[in-house]
């Protein structure tokens, strides 16, 4: 979490690689956007997804993306097919029956609520 907002990522997988995993949050200057990154940063994981679900608190999802590859080096991210997760309000997640079970890289980009004058 940071300040009001928070992130949270939960998942089910199968396999035991030991993999690294990095998660970064961050709110923009002028308070307006919050993002959250979750990566493998090797690039590609070799774990065995049978879901996920990344959720915000305090912010609403504006963008979303999720990759079967994350680059690193000469590899190039690998977005997954837009029917493999579906983007809602406050989360992402796997869809039942067309997630294909790899994930290397989630990123968020979500709007703070504003008070207006």
């Amino acid at each position: 979490s940071q300040g009001d907002y928070t992130c949270s990522f939960t998942y089910s997988a199968q396999g035991g690689t030991n993999e690294q995993w990095q998660m970064n949050i961050g709110v923009s200057e002028d308070n307006l956007l919050f993002s959250c990154s979750i990566w493998r940063p090797q690039g590609k994981s070799y774990l065995f997804f049978t879901q996920f679900k990344a959720e915000v608190k305090g912010a609403k999802i504006e963008h979303a993306m999720a990759y079967s590859q994350a680059a690193v080096g000469t590899l190039k991210d690998i977005p997954l097919k837009q029917e493999e997760f579906e983007i809602a309000e406050t989360t992402v997640s796997h869809r039942e029956g067309k997630f294909r079970f790899e994930l290397s890289k989630l990123m968020i980009v979500a709007k703070t609520p504003r008070d207006e004058l």
